[in-house]
């Protein structure tokens, strides 16, 4: 059960600004068309297809009074947040999700409906929840969960050269795959420090597998898990300071990021409003 104060007590906004994330459109556009109609059947609706970041950012800088609701999988959600953030209108927005695609676990975490109809009618008919926000020192967003995960080792050395009859019978075969994405190598420990709170769990002389850190929503804190050779470090802070030698992280699903070799996540409350059921 939420609590009372996690809920706006005046109804949404009738007036919606309906963005359709171009992805959505290729992978499922029947439950992008059944959103629409249940959107636009409820309330006066601007349906836009944005193609990309600066046509999202100008469509959200002029939707005036409407509430936009993000026709989408998790990376569209997290693309809007984001730009609301960087206009500094995110306090003041409400926003809606009709989750579409695969990549939705983020979506079912907060609470939404997966379903097209049931959640277009959250989006009409649901009420306001407040929920917290990690923003980092360069403007990042997170809603959901913040991953660093292990380092990638180097690749072992070939132990055998290749004959140039060898190479000739593969010359087809490596032209086929050059265009693939290489498979991810080995991993390894990193050595990094976290400080929760100005306090140190873990210093550059422990090896750490991954680090875990998301918004606890209701409580103000992050929580924080560090796991390592020993039992994982459980704690939760308002600020969290990953440092050491280059690493990456990864937010909400998304793409990793990074090398950085210093990043400091802050916990925002209540810092967005998401129409629930």
């Amino acid at each position: 059960m939420d609590h009372p104060s996690d809920r706006a007590d005046e109804g949404l906004s009738r007036e919606l600004l309906v963005i359709v994330d171009p992805l959505a459109r290729r992978t499922d556009g029947e439950s992008v068309r059944i959103a629409k109609d249940v959107l636009c059947a409820g309330a006066t609706a601007k349906v836009c297809l944005p193609d990309g970041p600066e046509d999202l950012a100008k469509v959200l800088a002029k939707r005036g009074a409407r509430r936009p609701v993000v026709v989408g999988d998790d990376r569209a959600l997290v693309r809007v947040v984001t730009a609301l953030h960087r206009e500094r209108a995110l306090t003041g927005a409400v926003l809606s999700m009709v989750p579409v695609g695969g990549a939705v676990s983020l979506a079912r975490t907060l609470g939404v409906p997966l379903g097209a109809v049931a959640a277009a009618r959250a989006a009409l008919d649901g009420a306001e929840r407040r929920l917290d926000l990690l923003v980092d020192d360069s403007g990042g967003v997170v809603l959901g969960d913040l991953r660093i995960p292990p380092v990638a080792a180097p690749a072992p050395p070939a132990g055998v050269a290749l004959d140039r009859s060898w190479l000739r019978t593969c010359r087809s075969l490596v032209r086929t795959l050059a265009a693939r994405p290489a498979p991810p190598g080995p991993v390894a420990p990193a050595r990094l420090r976290v400080e929760a709170d100005g306090v140190t769990l873990v210093d550059l002389d422990q090896e750490v597998e991954g680090v875990l850190v998301g918004p606890a929503t209701g409580t103000g804190f992050a929580r924080v898990e560090v796991r390592g050779a020993s039992e994982p470090v459980l704690t939760q802070a308002r600020t969290v300071t990953v440092s050491g030698p280059d690493f990456r992280y990864r937010v909400d699903a998304g793409a990793l990021r990074g090398p950085v070799r210093k990043r400091t996540w802050r916990v925002q409350v209540g810092a967005w409003g998401l129409a629930l059921p």
